[in-house]
């Protein structure tokens, strides 16, 4: 009987250890005035918190200006207005602010969204003691997570996504943080290997970035009956389609040029940004009116029904991690026109996924002309995106976590 009991014992120990407490930072995330925001990063932290033994919590800052003044400009006035905490899409997710200085703000936003978060955690920790922070963007989540993971004597990963690290990288007193951070977090997570390469170069310690693939939910996107597809979207003929935020570093205005060169063919752009004044004059001034349309910001669960219509999904990015969008097209069955940037080799690995470019209109126009005159069957395309799923990310990002929590104690 003492024996029976010993093994009870051992096996409430294994199961208390087992289980898995994360708090999830990310100042990328979806919100009711901006529900496309960091879509993947909720897709990814959904699928983490469904896993048996896991129990998760999302802290979701954003900035605003110091004072009431500036919070009443329509950039800011519906983020004011944001609950504190809710329930969003079955996770408790809070949403402190933190102040910023517009135009010098992310010089001193890791500090100031420490000091927000700070009481907050505490508070969150007295009744769920969370074992891992775990950051999804790097700057300024990054440096604020370890700050407060060592205030909190928690282990922190950090993950980087492509903008975090080359755009505020590339400012030397954003870049001296990003640095300390990563060589101060107990872990970190890239979306690409290329990306990894580019941390590495960075400054920050290899051997503890791990590469984490996003995943894709098959489920949503998949091949579909392309006619019919482009029928409701009221398109014939050859379809481009594009998806993102409307600002210069995506090269919306690149692929508008390109159509000059594509008689015939539609585009559909998908998304919101400062750039959509300029991208429906630069439309309008080359008397695309008829062929080229911006669609606004779509619910993701739009984007599936956008993808399957397409022929061709373009996106002449500068810089990026690894898009969601680009796996998510290929899982539609529709091959991809994108620029060698970031993990676009590790996505465009065979002829089918699509076609690498120049980041110019004549070679984005040509690759696009290059798959359209050799179309491949959608499920063949489909199969190119079949490693990527939120199943594998999930279990990848818990046996990253646990093994911080494990080392940690």
């Amino acid at each position: 009987m003492a024996a029976k009991r010993g093994g009870a014992r051992r096996r409430q120990h294994v199961n208390v250890r087992a289980m898995l407490r994360v708090l999830t930072l990310s100042t990328l995330y979806p919100d009711r005035t901006r529900p496309g925001f960091g879509g993947f990063v909720e897709r990814q932290t959904r699928a983490l918190a469904a896993l048996p033994g896991v129990e998760v919590r999302v802290v979701a800052p954003f900035a605003l200006p110091p004072t009431r003044w500036a919070r009443r400009h329509p950039a800011y006035r519906a983020l004011a207005e944001l609950p504190e905490r809710e329930m969003w899409n079955g996770l408790e997710v809070h949403r402190p602010r933190f102040a910023t200085l517009p135009m010098i703000g992310g010089r001193i936003n890791p500090w100031s969204l420490a000091r927000s978060v700070a009481p907050l955690l505490d508070s969150i920790r007295a009744t769920f003691p969370f074992d891992v922070i775990d950051a999804e963007f790097f700057y300024p989540d990054g440096p604020a997570a370890v700050r407060l993971g060592a205030r909190l004597g928690v282990p922190v990963s950090i993950k980087a996504r492509g903008s975090d690290i080359h755009l505020w990288g590339a400012k030397p007193a954003c870049r001296a943080k990003i640095v300390a951070a990563g060589r101060a977090a107990d872990g970190m997570l890239a979306v690409s290997a290329a990306l990894r390469d580019d941390m590495i170069a960075l400054g920050l310690p290899g051997e503890r970035i791990r590469v984490h693939h996003t995943g894709v939910d098959a489920s949503a996107f998949h091949p579909r009956d392309r006619a019919a597809a482009k029928a409701a979207l009221g398109v014939t003929g050859p379809l481009v389609a594009s998806a993102g935020n409307l600002i210069a570093l995506k090269g919306h205005a690149l692929l508008v040029d390109a159509m000059r060169e594509l008689p015939g063919a539609t585009l559909l752009i998908a998304g919101r940004g400062p750039e959509r004044e300029a991208l429906a004059a630069r439309i309008a001034g080359a008397g695309l009116d008829d062929r080229v349309r911006l669609l606004g910001a779509l619910p993701h669960d739009e984007l599936p029904g956008l993808f399957a219509a397409a022929d061709v999904m373009a996106a002449p990015s500068a810089s990026e991690g690894l898009a969601n969008v680009w796996v998510e097209a290929i899982a539609c069955g529709t091959p991809i026109v994108i620029t060698d940037v970031g993990g676009a080799r590790e996505v465009v690995d065979r002829p089918a996924a699509g076609r690498l470019v120049d980041r110019t209109p004549a070679a984005i126009a040509e690759g696009i002309r290059a798959v359209l005159a050799d179309p491949r069957p959608q499920a063949e395309v489909a199969e190119a995106a079949a490693r990527f799923s939120w199943e594998r990310n999930s279990a990848a990002l818990y046996a990253h976590l646990a093994g911080l929590v494990e080392k940690h104690r």
